[in-house]
Order: structure tokens, then C-alpha cells, then sequence
């Protein structure tokens, strides 16, 4: 037995509250591991234990597992009656028995010597320190604009640097302003509701002076060239009457050299009372240009000086940036943040953030940019959610690299969905592609792979988000060629008709299913073609999954079946149930880079 691939703790992903009477228990081992049963009881079943009382316990044979690349995770459900747990594991490789503890192995289930044995214990549920999310999250197919490249709605608010609306062939500059605006985003919001779409994720909105905004010079104030905040509202409100949630994006790890404590800053030195709003290690500043962070005058984002890093340690800003989010719900009405290298930010700034906002709206949605593991702000009183790029890079990596095997590929996508638990995995924000990234399309270069990666995001657990102009494949490199202008002419004269039904079928079929928008998913790797996709979604309850054996038991509800040929060969596939959407399939075959989505009544 490997004991050292064997671990478990009490708390994060591995033991933790899904709701007030679930409670989810993991163990990490390796391979060669055959049988694990979780042993569990009421740490007061014989009373306060005394030197004469023994533990009555249960014990339950854990049968769901989860594989990764180098270990499986066996994951069981309990609902502890009186909300407290202590426990231990019965753990089997063959006919080698061994009994895991919090202080380690033991050959026995009572071990001879201490004055009690070391359970895992979790010691109380109490709702209020339960990891909750806002349930709309989850049915929710959010799109992301870049105001300044989605649609110029009004000339009158262009300044005399914008240029011309270029043609979706055409690449763009760092430094390019087109005009793109508020009333334009209004006059769309027609078109992105027959889409489908029902959450809109702007980027910064708040005045700027480049074309992105995250140079932030004023948190109050809509950029006077994307419009007013009275037309703010009003967009808002429009798209809340068509069905839409609205997520701003909230840049609070730096500002703008423009920012006017920052300016004060510049002026007064140690005499300002902006000075700690800021990390300054040195003044007075250096006069060379793009010099002071890399010299260590004062921290900045990634050594931009004209992005210096604002003190969120410092309790006057987190009063501010808290009072600046308060007025934009309170102002605008929207329903959501997405809060800028938010691994950056204090944790302190965070868990205050939380409170005022969810007290303000209790079912706010407070979402991340973070690109890595992310437990230390998911545990319930930080973010709700992150941008799930670990999920993006593995589906990526699978269809750039042909040498992957669809192993590897569940493998991969298992690990993201064990890295937290349960109900964030339910608004995990899922992309493929953003502001910061390629766009698909012109990675994939293959527009029926494209339609591929598109259909296993859309149904993985969480919360899908398109990138503007993903319904017409629009191209584009790393930023800023990732930022092109949506192409409104050749959409409005039909040019994409069947790009956009495509989308449209994509997204409708992930919001009128319940299997789709589930959490129950498993891939299917019966076969000899190692590029041959299959994962199946369930509509059960979370809590359901974990004692479900899907070969064997009865199922009530909708099935689907996904299957992506990504090999070079064609395959046949006899669907038994109504089929979905489909790509590339003819009379049972499915072509290479095909891909066939049915769904199963039981």
C-alpha cells in the first residue's frame, strides 16, 4: 500500500458543508488502493467520552471516484442528524487492511495506545459559515463586450481620435479607439437576447484614459465616451426587462496614474492624505519614465508605472472601493462584479467587500480574475466564483495537442471540478476565450473543432460566458488583436446567419435542458479511438451522485450524451435518444471533428 499518496483534512474540498444537512467527504490515494469505506458517527453517541466509553459508529463503503492523471478521488456523501461528524477511513489494497486517522495509519480500528483515538472530526454545521452561491448564477449564459469595439450607437460622443469602424479581417492597435458606447450596447441588447444570452460582462466602464479602462481615474463616473451614468441605468434597466443580469468590472488592485489621490500624491508627497492609499516604498519619485516600479519607488500592476497598486490593506481604501461598489448597485442596479487581479487584492478587502454587498443584495454574484487554484478566496466568505481558465487551458491543450488521449483529457477536467467544492463548481465562470486571450477561433483555426470546444463548455458544471462575436467566429491574436470590432454590417446583411443559429442552438439547448446546467457528469471512455470524446450529464441533485452507480441503479430524469470525434477517423454512433444539435453526422457516422449532442428520457 502507498500510505504516502493517501491524504485527507478536515475542511477546503476535502470535507466541507454542501448545504445545512449535506456534508462531503474526499480522500486522495493512489491507484492501487481497491476499497475505501468511510467509518462515522456522533462524536456524543455514548455521551461526553469518558475512559470506559467506546465510539458507536457506522461504517459505509465510499464507491464514487474521480480520477486524475496520478491519483483517485473517493468521494461520499453523509447527513450527519445532529450537524456535527467525527470519522475515519477503512482503507484496502487487496488483502492489506489499514485504518487512517487525523495523526496517521493504524493496523486497527481502536488503536491500543493515547488516551482516545485522533478522529477527523468536523465539528459543526452552522449555517452561517456554509459556502453559499446565488442560485441564478448557474442558469445564467453570460456574453463579455468590450464597449469600445462592440457598437458606436452614438457619434456624438466620439472624440477626435476615433477612427473608423474597421472590418472584422482587419487587426487593431494597442492604442485604437473606435468608438464603440453605451446607446450602442442598448441598440444590441435586442439582438444578444434572441441570441439567448441572459448575463452581460462589460469590461471597465468607469472613466479611463485608454481604450480598455483599467487605468481607472474615476470609480464613480461613466467614461464620458461610453456615456453617462444616467445612460448606464438606463441599460441596465433594459436589460434586466429582457431577462439579463449585469456584471461591471471592478478594478481595485490599481488605478490610474489620473486618479485624484494618486495626482495629490504626486503633488504633496508625504504630506497628502493619500499617501498610505498607496504601496510607496520611496519618495520623492524618479522623473525617468516607466522607471519607478522596477526600481521599487512603488509597486504597480506588472511594472506599469502609470498603474500604481492601490493599499487594500489600508482600511480607509477598503472603505472607499466598498462604498464605490455600494453606489454602483445602488445607482445602476446591476447584479455583479468581476473584480480585476483579484488575487492580488487583501483578503481583509475582500471579506468586508462580501459583507456590505450581500447585506446591500443578498443574492449578489462576486466573481474573480484569478488563473490558478483559487480555494484560499472560495471558502465562502470571499468570492462566489473565479474565471475558470484551468478548465479553458485543459480543454485547449487537449484539442492543440493531438498526442493527448481522451484519459487525459478526463483526467484534466475532473481535476478542475475537485479543486473546490460543489456549489462554487455551480458557478465556476467558464470561457474559452476573452480579452486577455487568442480567440478560439484563430487557435483552433477549424471552425467544426471551434463548434467542438464550444459544446463541452456549455455543458460543463458552472456558468458559461461567450466573448463578443464568438457567435460569428470573429479572429483575433493576443491582445490587443483579441479586442477586433464586431462586425454589425455583414451580421445585419445575413453574412452569419448560420454561425449564429449554430450558437443559438448551442446556447438554447444548455438552458432548456436540466441535464445540461447539472453538476453530474462523467466521460465515458469505452472505446479504442483515444480522440473519441463521450462524457454523459445527469440531472441529479449533487448530493445525489456520490452512493449512484449510473450502470446499474434506476435513473428518473434527462440523460445526455455528448460524443466529439476529434481523431481523424469516422466512427459510428446510434444515438437512442432525440438528438440535440449534431456536426458532421450522416446516417450514424460521425465525420472527424464531428460532434453529436442527444438527450435521453428515463
Amino acid at each position: 500500500m502507498n500510505k504516502s499518496a493517501i491524504f485527507h483534512k478536515t475542511g477546503d474540498n476535502f470535507c466541507y458543508a454542501l448545504d445545512k444537512d449535506n456534508l462531503i467527504i474526499t480522500l486522495h490515494t493512489g491507484f492501487d488502493i481497491t476499497d475505501v469505506s468511510l467509518c462515522y458517527g456522533d462524536p456524543y453517541t455514548t455521551g461526553i467520552m469518558g475512559g470506559n466509553s467506546k465510539w458507536i459508529y457506522e461504517t459505509e463503503a465510499i464507491t464514487h471516484k474521480s480520477y486524475l492523471e496520478d491519483a483517485v478521488l473517493w468521494k461520499i456523501c453523509v447527513k450527519p442528524p445532529f450537524k456535527r461528524c467525527s470519522y475515519f477511513f477503512r482503507i484496502c489494497c487487496n488483502d492489506e487492511v489499514c485504518y487512517y486517522f487525523e495523526d496517521g495509519f493504524h493496523s486497527s480500528a481502536e488503536p491500543e495506545h493515547g488516551e482516545r483515538p485522533q478522529y477527523f472530526i468536523f465539528p459543526w454545521m452552522n449555517p452561517v459559515d456554509i459556502n453559499t452561491v446565488p442560485d441564478w448564477v448557474n442558469d445564467t449564459v453570460w456574453y463579455q463586450i468590450f464597449p469600445d469595439r462592440f457598437c458606436n450607437g452614438d457619434s456624438s460622443l466620439n472624440g477626435r481620435f476615433v477612427k473608423d469602424w474597421k472590418g472584422p479581417e482587419q487587426p487593431v492597435g494597442p492604442l485604437d479607439i473606435y468608438g464603440g458606447d453605451i446607446p450602442g450596447i442598448i441598440s444590441r441588447l435586442d439582438y444578444l437576447h434572441e441570441l439567448g444570452i441572459t448575463g452581460l460582462y462589460f469590461t471597465p466602464l468607469c472613466a479611463g484614459k485608454s481604450n480598455h479602462k483599467y487605468d481607472t481615474a474615476d470609480y464613480l463616473k461613466i467614461d464620458p465616451a461610453f456615456g453617462t451614468n444616467e445612460q448606464m441605468r438606463e441599460l441596465v434597466d433594459k436589460a434586466h426587462s429582457l431577462g439579463m443580469r449585469v456584471m461591471m468590472d471592478g478594478v481595485f488592485n490599481h488605478c490610474s496614474t489620473h486618479f485624484a489621490p494618486w495626482k495629490d500624491v504626486c503633488r504633496k508627497g508625504h504630506d497628502s492624505k493619500y499617501f498610505d492609499w498607496f504601496m510607496i516604498n520611496n519618495w520623492p519619485f524618479s522623473k525617468i519614465p516607466n522607471s519607478n516600479s522596477k526600481k521599487g519607488n512603488y509597486y504597480s500592476f506588472a511594472f506599469f508605472d502609470m498603474l500604481p497598486k492601490l493599499n487594500t490593506n489600508n482600511p480607509e481604501v477598503i472603505r472607499y472601493l466598498t462604498h464605490v461598489c455600494m453606489t454602483w448597485i445602488k445607482e445602476f442596479d446591476i447584479d455583479a462584479i468581476r473584480l480585476d487581479v483579484a488575487n492580488e487584492v487583501s483578503h481583509s478587502f475582500l471579506q468586508t467587500l462580501r459583507k456590505n454587498l450581500k447585506k446591500l443584495k443578498p443574492d449578489f454574484f462576486l466573481l474573480g480574475e484569478l488563473w490558478h487554484d483559487s480555494m484560499p478566496w472560495l471558502r465562502g466568505n470571499e468570492l462566489d466564483s473565479v474565471m475558470n481558465y484551468t478548465l479553458k487551458d485543459s480543454i485547449n491543450d487537449f484539442w492543440l495537442n493531438t498526442e493527448l488521449t481522451n484519459e487525459n483529457l478526463t483526467h484534466a477536467v475532473n481535476r478542475c471540478y475537485n479543486m473546490y467544492m460543489g456549489q462554487t463548481n455551480d458557478v465556476l465562470f467558464n470561457l474559452l476565450d476573452s480579452h486577455d486571450t487568442i480567440r478560439l477561433i484563430s487557435q483552433l483555426k477549424n471552425p467544426d473543432k471551434f463548434y467542438q470546444e464550444m459544446a463541452l463548455m456549455l455543458l460543463m458544471p458552472g456558468t458559461p460566458c461567450l466573448y463578443y462575436g464568438s457567435e460569428v467566429m470573429l479572429e483575433g491574436m493576443h491582445d490587443p488583436d483579441c479586442r477586433r470590432c464586431m462586425p454589425w454590417d455583414k451580421i445585419d446583411n445575413g453574412f452569419y446567419r448560420d454561425s449564429i443559429e449554430r450558437t443559438k442552438k448551442l446556447i438554447n439547448l444548455r438552458k432548456n435542458n436540466p441535464a445540461a446546467k447539472s453538476s453530474v457528469y462523467r466521460f465515458v471512455n469505452n472505446t479504442d479511438n483515444g480522440r473519441l470524446v463521450q462524457f454523459e450529464k445527469y440531472d441529479i441533485d449533487y448530493d445525489k451522485m456520490f452512493g449512484f452507480d449510473f450502470e446499474n441503479d434506476s435513473f428518473k430524469g434527462q440523460k445526455i450524451t455528448v460524443i466529439l470525434n476529434c481523431s481523424d477517423t469516422q466512427t459510428e454512433v446510434c444515438p437512442d435518444g432525440k438528438i440535440l444539435f449534431s456536426n458532421l453526422f450522416t446516417d450514424n457516422v460521425l465525420s472527424p471533428n464531428g460532434t453529436i449532442i442527444y438527450s435521453t428520457i428515463y
